[in-house]
């Protein structure tokens, strides 16, 4: 077994040759090995990437491989600043990871010269990490979820060990910030353990970091008060960083065995390294007077002009040779022995993490129960209650391979039964009166959608599945998250060596149009709308109208692969409309489904409704229709699925012909939805013209009020729906002006008569509150 001395000595010829091949990506598109003076036809066009970072990452990544090979021990990598790529890259391809995803990438010439003109290059490697990287589970390009992610990752995984590099500019973010609590709901007992880096290499892009300025004294009060053991790693001329970092690991590792060893539970402080480094170690001291090395300055790329300048580009040339890649690299026999003496086995290698590269393995689902008592609107659907039975029954079938997420509203939002199979994580100590709380507990209550949202991740993306639920107008915090994962979910698909990944669901409830309680705070559909918005077609969006539909939506999103599935529903006591089969055929074909309790044969108008709360309304409209103007033959349609520009779910689309089929092909629409009207108007207008269309929808008016003048406020009301229709049965002559006029005329006194009686009692009309949709018998 090799020493000290001389594992820090392989270390550093590992260092080397990395940060060579960095520098190299960076600059070069030729001459990758100076077999000549640099010309500046050998620099790229387009000089892109970060170099600052990077040693910082090397040295990390390559301590983090001569760990392993020394214990053995399953290691994943997380990388925070994504944007430190070429040096991660360069770590890959040195271990030969990136050449088992991409054969091209091999370790002599051709393998140098393929990543180094490859590297920010059109339809090459991306400038950041990506789902390309292999063993990545994160982009990094959005800073802040880097600790999250990888607590996700060590979830019901307790042989692993999650190494997480935080950038200290990363660390300055609220989300990264939140997450460090994660370490008081994370048992290392049951579950892996992060071991978090946090790099203070001292500059964000143009200014210091807060961490770097801080002294040791302060980081280590700080990062005790957040509950772990700070080992610090200095860097300077008179400072063996190797063996700080070595001795670091060592303690790290020591101290993660001793707690799995240890016959207590509940809280463990675990390590969390502080490693300070110079950054962009090994570039230019200066340029143009200004201070480089150890500067913001080296954050991006440095020698801007190389191309153009000549003295840059001789820079640049004796910035390469510094490394003396020959003596680390020949032609003929490629790297030296120093490479094996600091990797592991290629199956204990980072980047060929079997954690990242994992075997799917489909949830045990039970089989739905809905309730067998079906009449059209009995007033007795619970969806969230019926949709917590079942999520309780999923954590019974799957003990290890199911996690459910929540800031702290299972119990308001009705999903309170999962608390019969499982309980809520936590560590710290209880109180005789703390219900539902255990350091086994699956389900994570936090109050930061943001890390919810990362632990999801990490959790999903190393092969698990796992459901988050939030009020619905607060699940917009997490929307640039979502289109992050989105992104990285879009461009993983297209990756051969990829595994599908479980789906990541959302249960959105207490939702806007019953948050007159709390007011205009809470009231915010938008989650949907930007998600909807995306073309990457891997989002869902679900609308059951009932329990029994919510049932079948749960399903359908925990059974599902590679898409991002939003399920939006209430929590209150409404009617009952669809049996099982009648819900789970609504979302196998194509979202959309005539109701036909509520419809006429040869309609002159067609009413649609998507979403619980305004069918309602929608339902009651058809009743006030039929009794004023019986003459006008509606149908009324729910759609139960959107997707990206389309109704239905992104595998089963409702396709024109069927559109044309349900809602004819020229009959007018009226259209009342859960959310923003501009977010259904950009997907029924792919179907049909606009002119037939009329939108209703949320619209932004919200207060403290009653659950019906909140559908006043937004025109989603059964009297607004009623008389739309009546103007649309004018234009087509089934009604006269003069009965228009009069109908016009009896609806909003209506209106305003429960507006006097809200504004009087506080609460609406017994006629309003009470309505149930009853078997018809009059038509």
């Amino acid at each position: 077994m090799q020493g000290r001395a001389d594992l820090n000595e392989n270390i550093k010829k590992f260092f080397r040759a990395a940060e060579y091949l960095t520098v190299a990506q960076i600059f070069l598109q030729d001459n990758f090995l100076l077999e000549r003076p640099l010309k500046p036809t050998d620099i790229k066009p387009r000089l892109l990437g970060h170099f600052g970072s990077t040693p910082g990452i090397i040295k990390a990544y390559a301590h983090l491989s001569a760990l392993t090979r020394r214990t053995g021990q399953e290691m994943l990598f997380v990388l925070g600043p994504g944007h430190g790529y070429p040096g991660l890259q360069a770590s890959l391809f040195l271990e030969g990871s990136l050449e088992k995803v991409d054969p091209k990438a091999t370790l002599n010439v051709a393998g140098i010269e393929y990543i180094c003109k490859q590297f920010s290059w059109p339809y090459g490697y991306p400038s950041h990490s990506s789902p390309l990287t292999p063993g990545s589970i994160l982009e990094g390009g959005e800073l802040g979820y880097s600790l999250s992610t990888a607590y996700g990752s060590v979830l019901d995984h307790p042989d692993l060990i999650t190494a997480c590099l935080i950038g200290d500019g990363e660390a300055e973010t609220a989300s990264l910030l939140a997450a460090l609590n994660l370490n008081k709901l994370v048992s290392p007992k049951t579950n892996g353990v992060v071991l978090p880096i946090l790099h203070l290499n001292g500059y964000k892009i143009s200014a210091p970091t807060i961490y770097g300025r801080m002294s040791d004294k302060e980081l280590i009060d700080l990062f005790t008060g957040f509950g772990y053991v700070p080992i610090i790693v200095n860097e300077g001329e008179d400072i063996d960083f190797d063996t700080q970092m070595a001795d670091a690991l060592d303690k790290s590792i020591e101290t993660v065995y001793n707690i799995k060893k240890s016959p207590e539970d509940g809280f463990f402080r675990t390590p969390f390294i502080i490693m300070r480094t110079l950054k962009g170690e090994t570039g230019p001291k200066e340029l143009d007077g200004e201070k480089v090395e150890g500067n913001y300055l080296s954050h991006q790329v440095i020698l801007t002009e190389a191309k153009t300048n000549s003295v840059q580009l001789k820079m640049l040339e004796k910035w390469l040779k510094s490394y003396r890649f020959e003596e680390l690299f020949d032609t003929k026999k490629g790297f030296g022995d120093y490479i094996d003496a600091v990797l592991p086995a290629p199956a204990k290698r980072m980047g060929q993490s079997k954690y990242a590269n994992f075997e799917p393995v489909n949830l045990n689902l039970p089989e739905l129960a809905g309730d067998p008592k079906f009449e059209t609107g009995e007033l007795s659907s619970l969806a969230m209650n019926a949709v917590g039975k079942y999520l309780r029954d999923v954590f019974t079938k799957n003990p290890t391979n199911f996690r459910f997420f929540c800031p702290d509203e299972t119990s308001s939002n009705k999903l309170d039964a999962i608390y019969e199979a499982t309980n809520r994580a936590w560590l710290k100590p209880l109180k005789s009166w703390d219900k539902h709380m255990s350091p086994d507990g699956r389900a994570i209550e936090m109050l930061s959608e943001n890390t919810l949202q990362g632990l999801l991740q990490g959790y999903v993306l190393t092969g698990r599945h796992g459901l988050m639920s939030s009020y619905e107008a607060f699940m917009p915090i997490v929307t640039s998250m979502v289109d992050q994962y989105s992104k990285f979910l879009a461009v993983a698909m297209k990756i051969d060596w990829r595994p599908d990944i479980p789906s990541i669901n959302y249960i959105l409830t207490s939702t806007g149009w019953r948050q007159d309680h709390n007011g205009f705070s809470h009231q915010n559909p938008g989650f949907i709308s930007d998600l909807l918005l995306r073309p990457s077609n891997l989002v869902n969006v679900l609308l059951p109208l009932d329990d029994n539909a919510a049932l079948v939506a749960t399903e359908f999103a925990l059974s599902s692969k590679n898409t991002v599935n939003v399920i939006t529903a209430g929590k209150t006591k409404e009617g009952r409309y669809l049996t099982l089969d009648n819900a789970r055929y609504q979302i196998l074909n194509g979202g959309a489904m005539v109701f036909k309790f509520a419809s006429d044969d040869k309609p002159h108008i067609v009413l649609a409704s998507a979403g619980d709360y305004v069918s309602k309304e929608a339902l009651a409209a058809v009743r006030i229709v039929k009794a004023a103007a019986p003459q006008i033959r509606l149908r009324f349609v729910n759609v139960a699925a959107l997707s990206y520009g389309a109704i239905g779910t992104s595998k089963f689309k409702l396709t024109q012909a069927r559109f044309d089929d349900i809602f004819t092909k020229k009959a007018p629409i009226v259209f009342t939805f859960h959310g923003y009207p501009s977010t259904c108007k950009q997907i029924l207008f792919n179907y049909t013209n606009p002119q037939r269309l009329d939108i209703h929808g949320y619209n932004e008016h919200g207060s403290t009020t009653t659950p019906f003048d909140m559908q006043v406020r937004s025109e989603t009301d059964r009297f607004h729906l009623a008389l739309n229709i009546f103007e649309r049965a004018a234009k087509l002559d089934i009604i006269s002006p003069e009965e228009l006029a009069k109908l016009v005329d009896k609806y909003m006194a209506k209106l305003s008569e429960h507006q006097v009686y809200i504004k009087q009692y506080g609460d609406d009309p017994p006629e309003i509150k009470d309505w149930i949709w009853k078997k018809p018998t009059d038509y």
